[in-house]
């Protein structure tokens, strides 16, 4: 297979690896929305809040009476594909807003469809009429919308209250909330086209995130394709005004290098001085994932991922900085404010790829505005909201260097001193684990014939390990505060895997004739393809790493101490032998009822409850097939029932489960 990322999935048999259309809106009973709450009560951002910290000061549902929960109602939204015919598989990962008393949430065929929260009766629908036959690497996904009040505009007025979503086929379009029809003063009838980027190519270049609003600017990232080729499409982050879609300002997270002294790019055995003032070949480092904004401080915080490709650096040499950072760009001009970089030059596809946090946490006694910041290392990293400067130390540590020729690794990463990793950064042949004594001889000799020097390890031609994975870590799940203890709940995956690079004279037969049974891909422009798999037993494939392989932890950002980690979910629901704990894609929310709320685990069907001062699971539901979504939870009017709301559908590079297109929400009787 010779596709680019393939986020993994797990199952307990294997783990698979897996031009503009006019906008045509389908309109169904317009209601005038209610006027929208202030109390915390709503929900109207995916995060919940402008610097995502998915807590909730709802408190009707509490530990004690959560175990009561039942479902509410159940909303079908129909949009399902199998990845078997044109179009890729398709998974539900919207997170739903509530403003102005309506649900709004995206289909993976990014229709738009508001609903009354609490009934789930339709009350419009849009569709973009978006190709689902294109090549998006990430599947068929839309983790969700921002909304926009028009100060400008009355009570009643057309698109006074707004709705934007980012296609997979690279728009921005801004919807009437009450109605559903396109705001005809927005860009060309209601949509800006996204695709003015060097080297566009559909589906390469796709949106799959929401965009955020600060003020009157509507900022969106992009998702691009990893390691198809060396020179993909920028990342660039851009701002339209909220009204009328004109680009306000554009960011480059990897800026376009001096070419006036360069030798030829292509050329990379040349490590000599001229080395480092070659053209760059590369793109991305761009933000798929969901950005924050703080208002008072006018920034936007983004999240970027690697460079192109993910495994070959030798035509990307330096930092290539800012990606795989957190920058803080002004909101108004899109300079930069200040940026940390969370792994240099990187060569393990470890992207920023969890959401921001924006919180206030005690430091030296004082209350600090900070942000906080994960990634796929399965490191946080706490840092001076206004500043950049870490809160806790970081220490630039010396690292495994590369045997490979023309590449040029990183001499150091920088390693918090708190919070600790959150994942194992290290798995040696004798710590091999297996459900058998076959599976743990096998998994002994696999580790024990690999290059293996724990996190940060190089791609190799031999073969090398990769700790904690591609999708080890913190993935675009994300995580959720609690200000009232200052913790931070986070799931993490610890999924080990496997990074060979193939010389390019025999990638072509090699990838052909699937030779290590993995993901096979290119990295065009490039000495190298790679290939990449999970570190496997070859009997059970399970993992060759200790459980659990997923776990949700609370840390407290005060201190930068772990309070409790336990297993989330398991591989195998009917199978008691297999251990707990699953790897999971779709993240928690806290609320004041002392609760903490989260599905994502992959093959595991069931929505969960923990408490957020023990760790303990006090309630689950079974849900139609698993929930790869982030829940989100609002009371509608004073006095009225608390509601919370899952996306059930399964996640999109997951063969292994069963697809559903169920909306849940659930409440006490």
């Amino acid at each position: 297979m010779k596709t680019g990322k393939q986020l993994l999935a797990v199952g307990i048999v294997a783990l698979a690896l897996s031009s503009m259309h006019e906008a045509a809106a389908q309109v169904k009973k317009p209601i005038r929305p209610a006027p929208a709450t202030s109390d915390g009560s709503d929900w109207a951002y995916v995060g919940h809040d402008a610097g995502g910290m998915r807590y909730s000061p709802l408190k009707q549902i509490d530990v004690d009476n959560v175990k009561n929960l039942t479902v509410a109602w159940t909303y079908h939204m129909g949009d399902i594909s199998d990845g078997k015919g044109f179009a890729r598989r398709s998974g539900f990962e919207s997170t739903p807003i509530l403003v102005d008393g309506t649900l709004f949430f995206t289909t993976p065929f990014n229709r738009v469809i508001a609903l009354d929260p609490e009934t789930g009766k339709e009350r419009w629908t849009f569709d973009p009429m978006v190709d689902t036959a294109g090549e998006y690497g990430d599947g068929l996904i839309n983790r969700g919308v921002a909304t926009w009040l028009d100060p400008q505009r009355v009570k009643g007025a057309p698109c006074r209250r707004r709705i934007f979503e980012a296609t997979l086929d690279a728009r921005l379009v801004a919807l009437d909330a009450a109605s559903g029809t396109p705001c005809a003063d927005f860009g060309n009838r209601g949509q800006v086209s996204l695709r003015d980027v060097p080297r566009y190519r559909p589906g390469r270049y796709h949106m799959t995130s929401a965009p955020v609003v600060i003020d009157d600017i509507v900022v969106v990232g992009s998702a691009i394709d990893d390691n198809s080729r060396a020179d993909m499409p920028g990342g660039v982050i851009r701002a339209y005004h909220a009204r009328t879609g004109k680009l306000v300002w554009s960011w480059e997270p990897l800026p376009p290098n001096d070419d006036s002294k360069s030798s030829d790019p292509q050329n990379p055995s040349d490590n000599g001085p001229q080395r480092s003032k070659k053209i760059w070949r590369t793109g991305a480092g761009n933000a798929w994932t969901g950005m924050a904004v703080d208002p008072e401080r006018d920034l936007v915080f983004v999240p970027t991922g690697s460079a192109s490709p993910d495994y070959y650096g030798g035509l990307r040499l330096g930092d290539n900085k800012w990606a795989n950072s957190i920058v803080a760009l002004h909101a108004k001009s899109g300079e930069m404010a200040w940026g940390f970089q969370l792994v240099h030059h990187d060569l393990w596809d470890y992207d920023t790829a969890s959401p921001p946090v924006l919180a206030t946490v005690k430091h030296d006694g004082k209350d600090l505005a900070v942000v906080i910041q994960g990634n796929k290392t399965g490191m946080l990293y706490v840092l001076n909201r206004d500043t950049g400067v870490p809160v806790f130390p970081v220490e630039e540590r010396p690292v495994p260097q590369s045997d490979v020729p023309g590449e040029v690794t990183s001499p150091t990463q920088p390693f918090p001193v708190a919070p600790p990793p959150l994942d194992p950064v290290k798995i040696l042949a004798e710590d091999a684990w297996g459900i058998t004594d076959e599976d743990r001889s096998y998994c002994h000799e696999y580790i024990a014939h690999l290059r293996n020097e724990g996190i940060f390890t190089p791609p190799s031609l031999k073969g090398s390990i990769s700790i904690p994975g591609n999708v080890g870590g913190l993935n675009w799940s994300g995580s959720a505060l609690d200000p009232a203890r200052g913790w931070l709940l986070v799931n993490t995956n610890n999924l080990p895997a496997y990074v060979r690079l193939v010389a390019r004279d025999k990638f072509d037969q090699e990838s052909d004739a699937n030779v290590e049974h993995g993901e096979y891909a290119d990295q065009y422009g490039t000495p190298y393809g790679m290939v990449r798999t999970f570190v496997f037993a070859k009997a059970h494939r399970l993992p060759c790493v200790a459980p659990p392989w997923g776990t949700l932890a609370a840390v407290d950002m005060n201190s930068g101490k772990i309070q409790w980690e336990v297993p989330l979910g398991t591989l195998a629901p009917a199978r008691s032998m297999v251990p707990k704990g699953a790897p999971s894609l779709g993240g928690p929310i806290v609320t004041a009822g002392g609760l903490v709320f989260i599905a994502g685990t992959v093959i595991d069907p069931e929505f969960r409850a923990f408490n957020v001062e023990t760790g303990a699971e006090v309630w689950k539901a079974q849900l139609p097939t698993a929930g790869g979504a982030t829940p989100m939870t609002y009371q509608v009017r004073p006095g009225g029932k608390q509601f919370v709301v899952i996306a059930a559908g399964g996640h999109a590079k997951t063969t292994e489960e069963n697809q559903a297109d169920d909306l849940i929400a659930y409440t006490l009787p």
